[in-house]
């Protein structure tokens, strides 16, 4: 049979459209239990299980495999041995019995471990297809005889799942294979222990290298030295004392986990591939753009990545009380990747170059010579070349990499030698903010800062292209430096715009913390100690706050800043009775003490939460104006900057803003309060200006309305039998059924809802909802609390209705069907909104579209049918 429509540019052709109807024909002859078979388009290589309306949409859409010249998986005549695979290596019989969800997630999982498997390569030449065939082998055995729900691959997959979802010991899981082995029949393919499992699902990772390391942090004993039993700066042995007794135990081990294969599977997967060229595709931020202008033979090719690098420490046991951390460095979550993890009882300071080195190696093979790399999208070979843009760490770690001391009078390492400092008792503090204001401005004579006048001339923060002082020489007992970084045996490295980024979340727990700690003056976080009362004495200023003499003893004024016994018991009561949406906060309640009046434990995420949202509310009653102020502009501040769209008129606000409230702050609290991490604010934006977040805007809106407004032309174009005119649309345009379910719960892009009556029964809130809608000609923000769920079902004929898997909890089954019918059926979620004024209308949110309409089609909660309109269709 003539088949060359498959490969027809033009997928709307009727030559094209006619030939897909005809395969559909084929198809129906071959469908599984469910009225499913497999999909032979571009994008599920017949790996997949879809409904024919599903695979129809799909080839028109795709277009068909390539490789998938006879129909074998739909009626035709495979000519190989009976012995040969299909093209995916699934024994038929054993796919259609097994779970399809499962079945699906494995092999996706084989096609990102190996790469895409296409019939033209040879598998019995490919050592790369070797891992794939062994995998699949795995995936055809049955798990003991007879069982159709599980092949041994998949259940060993669904059992390592559940083990790292519910952090099970490895000694546990051991005990819970042997009782499984025990209880399954004889010849069940289940492994014994857990080193069994992992030898079976190793080809699906990546794996690492073990390097080991001086015991002093000294060297590496890689490549040259790694053939030495003694350190060769400090001469330690390379293991631990054994006395020639059993295995060499290294004194330390470096584990790397390599770049480039990790890399390349971004490319080798059809789920990340797109994602690779992001930043061609949409406006990128300041410092690519530098990069590109710099190295214009970098981005000319869209396929070349970008690298940013973070380091940071943590407990492996989970208990802060072991004296045991590891390092881990590293590169949405599908695209953080492991590189270099580092143990040790304590973080590997300064020393962190010489466990940087193998990273830097291959950076620089990276970025010289390349590596080849297969992508998926458009099915060539290319030559991938990779760069660093920029670190971001915690403050300490900063130094580390950067070889900047973040200690001293200079520990600012963006100010540099103009960093504003000034010893006082016990520590040093870093005023100073009035030079960065217009030097007529009335806060320049003002003592009430730091007890002197500011008369420097302004500059602008960090290193601004106008401070032209900048290219000045200097000697280095002038600076800060330690080291210098191996960042810099990168060619680009030198070029970078800004090479080292701020933690906001880091400098924001700083400040919280410090914030929280003053206002509920606890012990050892609170900045207002009597030592900081006998600074405002030495620069004679606030006299009110000096410490008093009474008798015998040195009395402390209570200050405007803090609160009282009682007022602390209110404020802590208030944080405690506050309840979050599922997964948004922790339980703050279980950090506060009402009796002590104390905040404890907090997280950075708890903080964030904290500053943001909760302080603004909490603070009204108990301050004087200028200081509620000022701390809820501090709050505004944060919220800003962490916002997911960033526009660059907004940050050049938040620059000039910043300083103000740190002005504002110096006249506030004690020079205690200002220790780096509440300067590090002042730069903040102009590291967001430089790095981002750089979202573009998303005109999704105005696309759906103009989308939607061609509906009333479906009718027409389905009489017409335009191939436009697919189901879906047709039945969007055709209108709802009037019969509905409801519920009392559902998640909508990723985020729980809960109606008011399930909400009052937990802990946690999820009926809040915010929509924005017009009021007066202006746009503003509507609130209320979510009241019932309600699915509309658009269904192509009279047929029965399917409930969508993201709504749960059925509260009410209004209508149901008992009957089994083949369906098509689109599903769309609507959320019913009750207002906080009763004599407000209704409003809805829609997980499909983002607009706000009026469902005029809602009758009433208790009879869940919609008025007879919704069945009308569109003209």
């Amino acid at each position: 049979m003539d088949r060359d429509w498959m490969w027809l540019p033009n997928r709307l052709s009727r030559d094209y459209v006619e030939g897909v109807k005809s395969f559909i024909q084929v198809a129906k002859e071959h469908l599984r239990w469910d009225n499913k078979t497999r999909c032979p388009c571009r994008d599920c290589q017949n790996a997949r299980f879809n409904d024919l309306l599903t695979i129809e949409r799909h080839l028109i859409r795709f277009g068909f495999s390539r490789s998938y010249q006879k129909w074998i998986f739909h009626g035709e005549e495979h000519e190989s041995q009976p012995n040969e695979q299909n093209d995916i290596g699934v024994d038929t019989e054993i796919v259609d019995a097994t779970d399809v969800d499962i079945l699906n997630e494995v092999v996706d999982a084989l096609n990102d471990a190996c790469g895409h498997i296409d019939n033209d390569i040879n598998l019995e030449e490919s050592t790369t297809h070797g891992k794939f065939d062994y995998l699949l082998g795995e995936a055809n055995k049955e798990l003991y005889p007879g069982c159709k729900k599980f092949s041994a691959l998949t259940f060993l997959v669904k059992l390592m799942h559940i083990k790292v979802l519910n952090r099970w010991s490895d000694k546990s899981f051991d005990m819970l294979l042997q009782v499984l082995v025990d209880a399954f029949p004889e010849r069940s393919n289940i492994p014994k222990t857990y080193y069994d499992a992992k030898k079976m699902l190793r080809d699906l990772g990546l794996g690492y290298d073990s390097i080991h390391a001086c015991k002093y942090d000294c060297a590496l004993f890689w490549k040259e030295n790694e053939t030495l039993d003694k350190c060769p700066v400090c001469d330690e042995p390379r293991y631990k004392f054994c006395n020639g007794k059993g295995k060499k135990i290294p004194q330390k081990v470096l584990r790397h986990f390599p770049l480039k294969s990790r890399l390349q599977r971004l490319f080798m997967s059809r789920h990340t591939t797109s994602d690779m060229r992001w930043h061609k595709e949409n406006e990128s931020i300041q410092a690519w753009k530098d990069m590109d202008t710099q190295f214009p033979w970098f981005s000319q090719e869209p396929q070349n990545v970008r690298l940013g690098f973070a380091t940071d420490g943590f407990n492996p046991f989970g208990s802060m009380s072991n004296s045991y951390s590891m390092w881990p460095l590293c590169m949405k979550e599908m695209f953080f990747m492991l590189s270099l993890l580092i143990p040790g009882p304590q973080a590997p300071g300064r020393d962190i170059d010489v466990y940087l080195r193998p990273l830097i190696e291959e950076l620089k093979e990276l970025w010289h010579e390349g590596v080849q790399t297969f992508d998926v999208s458009t099915g060539e070979n290319f030559r991938m070349h990779a760069c660093v843009l920029w670190t971001i760490n915690d403050f300490p770690a900063y130094g580390n990499l950067a070889g900047w001391s973040t200690k001293g009078y200079k520990a600012c390492p963006v100010c540099n030698e103009d960093t504003s400092s000034l010893g006082i008792r016990s520590k040093i503090c870093y005023m100073g903010h009035r030079r960065f204001l217009p030097l007529d401005h009335g806060w320049r004579r003002s003592r009430q800062h730091d007890g002197k006048r500011s008369f420097d001339h302004p500059k602008n923060p960090g290193k601004h292209p106008n401070n032209v002082d900048r290219k000045r020489k200097r000697v280095p007992e002038e600076l800060n430096w330690t080291k210098k970084s191996i960042f810099f045996e990168l060619e680009y490295w030198s070029k970078l715009k800004l090479r080292h980024n701020i933690d906001v979340m880091h400098v924001e727990k700083n400040v919280c913390d410090s914030v929280v700690g003053t206002l509920l003056n606890i012990v050892g976080k609170t900045k207002d100690t009597n030592k900081a009362r006998l600074d405002l004495a030495d620069m004679n200023i606030r006299k009110e706050l000096h410490l008093q003499i009474q008798g015998n003893k040195l009395v402390k004024p209570h200050a405007c800043y803090t609160l009282t016994v009682e007022e602390r018991k209110e404020f802590c009561k208030f944080l405690k009775s506050v309840k979050f949406p599922d997964g948004y906060a922790a339980n703050l309640s279980r950090n506060v003490s009402i009796n002590d009046g104390k905040i404890s434990g907090l997280k950075s995420h708890d903080c964030h939460v904290l500053l943001q949202k909760l302080l603004p509310i909490a603070i009204r009653p108990y301050f004087n104006k200028d200081l509620c102020t000022t701390l809820v502009e501090l709050c505004s501040f944060f919220q800003k900057l962490c916002a997911k769209t960033l526009y660059v008129n907004d940050l050049e606000k938040l620059e000039e803003g910043i300083v103000l409230i740190l002005c504002k702050l110096e006249r506030i609290f004690p020079p205690a309060f200002f220790d780096v991490m509440v300067h590090l604010m002042v730069h903040l934006p102009r590291e967001a200006k430089l790095l981002g977040p750089a979202y573009i805007v998303n005109e999704a809106l105005i696309f759906c309305s103009m989308y939607l407004l061609e509906l009333k032309h479906m009718k027409a174009l389905r009489v017409k039998q335009s191939p436009e005119a697919i189901d879906e649309l047709y039945s969007l345009a055709c209108g709802p059924d009037n019969r509905v379910h409801t519920y009392m719960g559902c998640i909508v892009n990723g985020v729980r809802f809960h109606t008011k009556d399930r909400d009052d029964r937990r802990i946690t809130q999820n009926s809040g909802i915010c929509v924005s809608g017009e009021h007066d000609g202006e746009e503003i923000d509507f609130y209320g609390v979510l009241s019932n769920v309600v699915v509309l079902n658009y269904v192509l004929g009279d047929t029965n209705i399917e409930i969508d898997e993201e709504v749960w909890g059925s509260d009410e089954e209004v209508y149901q069907d008992n009957e089994s019918h083949e369906l098509n059926v689109v599903n769309d979620n609507v959320l019913i909104l009750e207002n906080m004024n009763d004599n407000d209308d209704n409003f809805i949110c829609d997980d499909i579209e983002e607009e706000d309409e009026t469902l005029d089609d809602y009758a009433n909660e208790n009879e869940m049918w919609l008025s007879s309109d919704s069945k009308s269709e569109s003209d």
